[in-house]
Protein backbone atom coordinates (compact mmCIF):
# COMPACT_ATOMS: atom_id res chain seq x y z
CA UNK A 1 0.00 0.00 0.00
CA UNK A 2 1.15 3.52 -0.78
CA UNK A 3 -0.12 7.06 -0.43
CA UNK A 4 -2.70 9.13 -2.25
CA UNK A 5 -1.32 12.35 -3.71
CA UNK A 6 -2.82 15.41 -5.38
CA UNK A 7 -1.01 18.04 -7.44
CA UNK A 8 -2.89 21.34 -7.46
CA UNK A 9 -1.90 23.40 -10.48
CA UNK A 10 -0.87 20.34 -12.47
CA UNK A 11 -0.77 22.16 -15.81
CA UNK A 12 1.60 24.90 -14.63
CA UNK A 13 5.40 24.94 -14.80
CA UNK A 14 5.94 23.74 -11.23
CA UNK A 15 2.97 21.37 -11.20
CA UNK A 16 4.23 19.52 -14.26
CA UNK A 17 7.70 19.33 -12.74
CA UNK A 18 6.27 17.90 -9.51
CA UNK A 19 4.54 15.15 -11.49
CA UNK A 20 7.76 14.40 -13.37
CA UNK A 21 9.76 14.30 -10.14
CA UNK A 22 7.27 12.05 -8.33
CA UNK A 23 7.49 9.57 -11.19
CA UNK A 24 11.27 9.75 -11.56
CA UNK A 25 11.85 9.16 -7.86
CA UNK A 26 9.17 6.42 -7.72
CA UNK A 27 7.35 8.09 -4.85
CA UNK A 28 5.20 5.42 -3.12
CA UNK A 29 1.84 6.62 -4.42
CA UNK A 30 -1.09 4.30 -5.11
CA UNK A 31 -3.06 7.17 -6.61
CA UNK A 32 -2.03 10.52 -8.09
CA UNK A 33 -4.65 13.16 -8.90
CA UNK A 34 -4.11 16.22 -11.09
CA UNK A 35 -6.18 19.25 -10.06
CA UNK A 36 -6.80 22.60 -11.70
CA UNK A 37 -9.35 25.31 -12.33
CA UNK A 38 -11.28 26.82 -15.23
CA UNK A 39 -9.74 26.00 -18.60
CA UNK A 40 -7.31 23.46 -17.14
CA UNK A 41 -10.10 21.08 -16.11
CA UNK A 42 -10.31 18.17 -18.53
CA UNK A 43 -6.83 18.68 -19.94
CA UNK A 44 -4.33 15.84 -19.83
CA UNK A 45 -0.91 15.92 -18.16
CA UNK A 46 1.87 13.35 -18.16
CA UNK A 47 2.82 11.35 -15.09
CA UNK A 48 5.98 9.43 -15.86
CA UNK A 49 6.69 7.98 -19.27
CA UNK A 50 3.53 5.97 -19.74
CA UNK A 51 0.72 7.50 -17.68
CA UNK A 52 -1.62 10.37 -18.50
CA UNK A 53 -3.80 12.10 -15.91
CA UNK A 54 -6.94 14.07 -16.69
CA UNK A 55 -7.15 17.30 -14.69
CA UNK A 56 -10.04 17.36 -12.21
CA UNK A 57 -11.88 20.38 -10.83
CA UNK A 58 -10.13 21.77 -7.74
CA UNK A 59 -13.27 23.52 -6.50
CA UNK A 60 -15.28 20.31 -6.28
CA UNK A 61 -12.55 17.99 -5.10
CA UNK A 62 -12.82 16.09 -1.79
CA UNK A 63 -9.41 16.22 -0.09
CA UNK A 64 -10.41 13.72 2.59
CA UNK A 65 -9.32 10.99 0.16
CA UNK A 66 -5.79 12.45 -0.17
CA UNK A 67 -2.74 12.03 2.11
CA UNK A 68 -0.47 14.72 0.60
CA UNK A 69 -1.41 17.66 -1.65
CA UNK A 70 1.19 19.72 -3.47
CA UNK A 71 -0.03 23.26 -4.11
CA UNK A 72 1.63 24.95 -7.09
CA UNK A 73 -0.85 27.75 -7.74
CA UNK A 74 -1.18 31.46 -7.09
CA UNK A 75 -1.83 32.67 -3.51
CA UNK A 76 -5.54 33.41 -4.06
CA UNK A 77 -6.16 29.74 -4.86
CA UNK A 78 -4.04 28.65 -1.93
CA UNK A 79 -6.12 30.92 0.33
CA UNK A 80 -9.33 29.44 -1.07
CA UNK A 81 -8.43 25.74 -0.89
CA UNK A 82 -5.35 24.93 1.25
CA UNK A 83 -7.13 25.25 4.59
CA UNK A 84 -9.97 23.11 3.24
CA UNK A 85 -7.46 20.41 2.32
CA UNK A 86 -5.65 20.59 5.65
CA UNK A 87 -8.90 20.47 7.63
CA UNK A 88 -9.78 17.30 5.73
CA UNK A 89 -6.61 15.68 7.12
CA UNK A 90 -4.48 16.11 4.03
CA UNK A 91 -0.95 17.47 4.48
CA UNK A 92 -0.46 20.53 2.27
CA UNK A 93 2.99 21.19 0.79
CA UNK A 94 2.83 24.68 -0.68
CA UNK A 95 5.43 25.84 -3.19
CA UNK A 96 4.30 29.48 -3.16
CA UNK A 97 4.79 32.40 -0.77
CA UNK A 98 1.59 32.11 1.27
CA UNK A 99 3.01 30.28 4.32
CA UNK A 100 6.77 30.82 4.09
CA UNK A 101 7.00 33.25 6.96
CA UNK A 102 4.04 31.98 8.99
CA UNK A 103 5.49 31.10 12.42
CA UNK A 104 3.10 28.14 12.73
CA UNK A 105 4.15 26.58 9.40
CA UNK A 106 7.53 24.87 8.95
CA UNK A 107 9.69 26.20 6.10
CA UNK A 108 11.87 23.35 4.89
CA UNK A 109 14.87 22.53 2.73
CA UNK A 110 15.43 18.82 3.50
CA UNK A 111 19.25 19.04 3.37
CA UNK A 112 19.21 22.07 5.70
CA UNK A 113 16.49 21.63 8.35
CA UNK A 114 14.61 18.32 7.90
CA UNK A 115 13.75 18.28 11.60
CA UNK A 116 11.36 21.18 11.01
CA UNK A 117 8.95 18.83 9.20
CA UNK A 118 7.87 17.44 12.58
CA UNK A 119 5.91 20.66 13.21
CA UNK A 120 3.55 20.02 10.28
CA UNK A 121 0.73 18.84 12.57
CA UNK A 122 0.16 22.34 13.91
CA UNK A 123 -1.47 23.40 10.64
CA UNK A 124 -1.11 20.27 8.50
CA UNK A 125 0.88 22.53 6.20
CA UNK A 126 4.53 22.72 5.12
CA UNK A 127 6.03 25.56 3.08
CA UNK A 128 8.84 25.36 0.56
CA UNK A 129 11.12 28.40 0.30
CA UNK A 130 11.52 30.60 -2.75
CA UNK A 131 13.93 29.10 -5.28
CA UNK A 132 16.56 31.72 -4.41
CA UNK A 133 16.27 30.91 -0.70
CA UNK A 134 16.61 27.17 -1.39
CA UNK A 135 19.72 27.87 -3.44
CA UNK A 136 21.27 30.21 -0.89
CA UNK A 137 20.40 28.11 2.17
CA UNK A 138 22.05 25.01 0.71
CA UNK A 139 25.29 26.95 0.27
CA UNK A 140 25.18 28.88 3.55
CA UNK A 141 24.36 25.92 5.80
CA UNK A 142 27.73 24.09 5.53
CA UNK A 143 29.62 27.38 5.74
CA UNK A 144 27.61 28.45 8.77
CA UNK A 145 28.10 25.11 10.54
CA UNK A 146 31.87 25.41 10.20
CA UNK A 147 32.65 29.15 10.13
CA UNK A 148 29.50 30.91 11.50
CA UNK A 149 28.11 33.11 8.75
CA UNK A 150 27.52 36.66 9.90
CA UNK A 151 26.37 38.30 6.69
CA UNK A 152 25.72 37.55 3.03
CA UNK A 153 25.53 40.07 0.20
CA UNK A 154 23.64 38.51 -2.69
CA UNK A 155 22.78 39.56 -6.23
CA UNK A 156 20.33 37.17 -7.87
CA UNK A 157 19.72 36.71 -11.59
CA UNK A 158 16.34 35.04 -11.79
CA UNK A 159 14.67 33.34 -14.76
CA UNK A 160 11.31 34.48 -16.07
CA UNK A 161 9.81 31.05 -15.31
CA UNK A 162 9.77 32.15 -11.68
CA UNK A 163 7.02 34.56 -12.69
CA UNK A 164 5.02 31.82 -14.45
CA UNK A 165 4.23 30.66 -17.95
CA UNK A 166 2.89 34.08 -18.98
CA UNK A 167 6.28 35.67 -18.30
CA UNK A 168 8.01 32.99 -20.36
CA UNK A 169 5.60 33.72 -23.20
CA UNK A 170 6.31 37.44 -22.84
CA UNK A 171 10.05 36.91 -23.18
CA UNK A 172 9.49 34.81 -26.29
CA UNK A 173 7.08 37.22 -27.98
CA UNK A 174 9.21 40.28 -27.17
CA UNK A 175 12.32 38.59 -28.55
CA UNK A 176 10.52 37.62 -31.73
CA UNK A 177 9.08 41.12 -32.09
CA UNK A 178 12.54 42.69 -31.87
CA UNK A 179 13.95 40.35 -34.52
CA UNK A 180 11.16 41.16 -37.00
CA UNK A 181 11.04 44.86 -36.07
CA UNK A 182 7.53 44.73 -34.59
CA UNK A 183 6.41 46.85 -31.62
CA UNK A 184 7.39 45.39 -28.24
CA UNK A 185 4.57 45.16 -25.72
CA UNK A 186 4.59 44.17 -22.04
CA UNK A 187 1.84 43.02 -19.72
CA UNK A 188 3.39 40.67 -17.16
CA UNK A 189 6.75 42.15 -16.20
CA UNK A 190 7.25 45.83 -15.25
CA UNK A 191 9.64 46.58 -18.13
CA UNK A 192 10.80 44.98 -21.36
CA UNK A 193 12.62 41.77 -20.51
CA UNK A 194 13.96 40.76 -23.94
CA UNK A 195 17.63 41.84 -24.24
CA UNK A 196 17.29 43.55 -20.86
CA UNK A 197 17.51 42.99 -17.11
CA UNK A 198 14.98 44.27 -14.56
CA UNK A 199 16.13 45.08 -10.98
CA UNK A 200 12.65 44.48 -9.59
CA UNK A 201 10.98 41.24 -8.50
CA UNK A 202 7.66 41.78 -6.73
CA UNK A 203 6.53 45.13 -5.32
CA UNK A 204 8.53 47.79 -3.52
CA UNK A 205 8.64 48.46 0.22
CA UNK A 206 8.96 51.87 1.85
CA UNK A 207 12.73 51.51 2.28
CA UNK A 208 13.28 50.90 -1.44
CA UNK A 209 13.80 47.15 -1.20
CA UNK A 210 11.47 44.80 -3.04
CA UNK A 211 9.36 42.16 -1.34
CA UNK A 212 11.57 39.48 -2.89
CA UNK A 213 14.70 41.02 -1.37
CA UNK A 214 13.10 41.39 2.05
CA UNK A 215 11.69 37.85 1.92
CA UNK A 216 15.06 36.31 1.01
CA UNK A 217 16.55 37.78 4.17
CA UNK A 218 13.61 36.56 6.27
CA UNK A 219 13.60 33.06 4.79
CA UNK A 220 17.32 32.54 5.42
CA UNK A 221 16.81 33.56 9.04
CA UNK A 222 14.04 30.98 9.38
CA UNK A 223 15.92 28.24 7.52
CA UNK A 224 19.50 28.61 8.76
CA UNK A 225 19.91 31.07 11.65
CA UNK A 226 18.02 34.22 12.70
CA UNK A 227 21.37 35.94 13.35
CA UNK A 228 22.42 35.87 9.68
CA UNK A 229 21.92 39.13 7.80
CA UNK A 230 21.25 39.08 4.06
CA UNK A 231 21.52 42.12 1.79
CA UNK A 232 19.97 41.20 -1.55
CA UNK A 233 19.39 42.71 -4.97
CA UNK A 234 17.01 40.53 -6.97
CA UNK A 235 17.09 40.91 -10.75
CA UNK A 236 14.89 39.36 -13.44
CA UNK A 237 16.95 38.31 -16.48
CA UNK A 238 16.02 37.12 -20.01
CA UNK A 239 16.53 33.43 -19.22
CA UNK A 240 13.71 30.88 -19.39
CA UNK A 241 14.91 28.42 -16.72
CA UNK A 242 17.73 28.63 -14.18
CA UNK A 243 18.47 31.08 -11.38
CA UNK A 244 21.97 32.34 -10.66
CA UNK A 245 23.41 34.27 -7.75
CA UNK A 246 26.61 36.10 -6.92
CA UNK A 247 27.22 35.67 -3.19
CA UNK A 248 29.69 37.34 -0.81
CA UNK A 249 29.80 35.76 2.64
CA UNK A 250 31.34 37.21 5.81
CA UNK A 251 32.03 34.84 8.71
CA UNK A 252 33.06 35.03 12.37
CA UNK A 253 35.78 32.40 12.05
CA UNK A 254 38.74 32.63 9.70
CA UNK A 255 37.85 31.37 6.23
CA UNK A 256 39.54 31.09 2.86
CA UNK A 257 38.58 29.77 -0.55
CA UNK A 258 40.18 26.37 0.04
CA UNK A 259 38.47 25.89 3.41
CA UNK A 260 35.14 27.02 1.95
CA UNK A 261 35.46 24.58 -0.94
CA UNK A 262 36.18 21.75 1.47
CA UNK A 263 33.02 22.53 3.45
CA UNK A 264 30.87 22.95 0.34
CA UNK A 265 32.11 19.72 -1.28
CA UNK A 266 30.87 17.69 1.65
CA UNK A 267 27.37 19.15 1.66
CA UNK A 268 24.29 17.30 0.44
CA UNK A 269 22.45 18.90 -2.46
CA UNK A 270 25.49 20.75 -3.80
CA UNK A 271 27.67 20.04 -6.81
CA UNK A 272 31.00 21.85 -7.09
CA UNK A 273 32.42 22.85 -10.46
CA UNK A 274 35.33 25.12 -9.77
CA UNK A 275 38.33 25.22 -12.12
CA UNK A 276 40.08 28.55 -12.21
CA UNK A 277 41.18 30.26 -15.39
CA UNK A 278 38.86 28.51 -17.85
CA UNK A 279 35.29 28.81 -19.10
CA UNK A 280 34.89 25.10 -18.33
CA UNK A 281 35.48 25.92 -14.68
CA UNK A 282 32.07 27.45 -13.95
CA UNK A 283 28.47 26.68 -14.81
CA UNK A 284 25.61 28.75 -16.24
CA UNK A 285 21.80 28.54 -16.14
CA UNK A 286 21.44 26.98 -19.58
CA UNK A 287 23.61 24.07 -18.44
CA UNK A 288 21.58 23.19 -15.34
CA UNK A 289 18.05 22.85 -16.77
CA UNK A 290 16.63 19.56 -15.53
CA UNK A 291 19.45 19.00 -13.03
CA UNK A 292 18.83 18.30 -9.34
CA UNK A 293 21.78 19.90 -7.50
CA UNK A 294 22.62 23.48 -6.71
CA UNK A 295 25.92 24.14 -8.51
CA UNK A 296 28.72 26.20 -6.96
CA UNK A 297 31.53 27.77 -8.98
CA UNK A 298 34.13 30.55 -8.79
CA UNK A 299 34.85 30.19 -5.07
CA UNK A 300 37.41 32.82 -4.10
CA UNK A 301 38.60 34.99 -1.25
CA UNK A 302 36.80 38.28 -0.57
CA UNK A 303 39.60 40.66 0.40
CA UNK A 304 37.18 43.49 1.32
CA UNK A 305 36.37 41.89 4.70
CA UNK A 306 38.51 40.20 7.32
CA UNK A 307 36.87 36.78 6.98
CA UNK A 308 35.10 36.42 3.67
CA UNK A 309 34.62 34.40 0.50
CA UNK A 310 32.67 34.93 -2.70
CA UNK A 311 31.10 32.37 -5.03
CA UNK A 312 28.73 31.86 -7.96
CA UNK A 313 25.65 29.67 -7.56
CA UNK A 314 23.27 28.27 -10.22
CA UNK A 315 20.23 25.99 -10.03
CA UNK A 316 17.15 24.98 -11.99
CA UNK A 317 14.52 27.12 -10.26
CA UNK A 318 11.67 24.81 -11.27
CA UNK A 319 13.53 21.66 -10.22
CA UNK A 320 15.45 21.98 -6.94
CA UNK A 321 14.05 25.47 -6.45
CA UNK A 322 10.49 24.16 -6.29
CA UNK A 323 9.40 20.67 -7.40
CA UNK A 324 12.27 18.52 -6.17
CA UNK A 325 12.41 20.29 -2.83
CA UNK A 326 8.68 19.70 -2.35
CA UNK A 327 8.91 16.02 -3.30
CA UNK A 328 11.89 15.51 -0.96
CA UNK A 329 9.77 16.96 1.85
CA UNK A 330 6.99 14.50 0.97
CA UNK A 331 9.45 11.61 0.99
CA UNK A 332 10.58 12.42 4.54
CA UNK A 333 6.98 13.03 5.60
CA UNK A 334 5.89 9.64 4.25
CA UNK A 335 8.90 7.79 5.64
CA UNK A 336 9.00 9.26 9.12
CA UNK A 337 5.61 10.74 9.98
CA UNK A 338 2.71 9.25 8.03
CA UNK A 339 1.24 5.78 8.20
CA UNK A 340 0.39 4.00 4.95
Amino acid sequence: MGYTVAVVGATGNVGREILNTLAERTFPADRVVALGTDRAVGHEVSYGDDRVLRVEDLGRFDFSTIDIAFFAVEPRLVAAHAARAATAGCVVIDTGPSFRLDPEVPLVVPEVNPQAIAAYKQRYTIATPSPTAVQLALALKPLHDRFTVRRAVVSTYQAVSGEGKEAMDELFTQTRAIFVNDPVSKSVLPKQIAFNVIPQIDGFLDDGATNAEWALNAEIKKLVDPKIKVAATCVRVPVFIGDAASVHVETDQEIGADEALEALRGAAGLSILDKRGTADGYITPVEVAGENPVFISRVRDDSTVENGVAFWSVADNLRKGAALNAVQIAEILARDYLEE
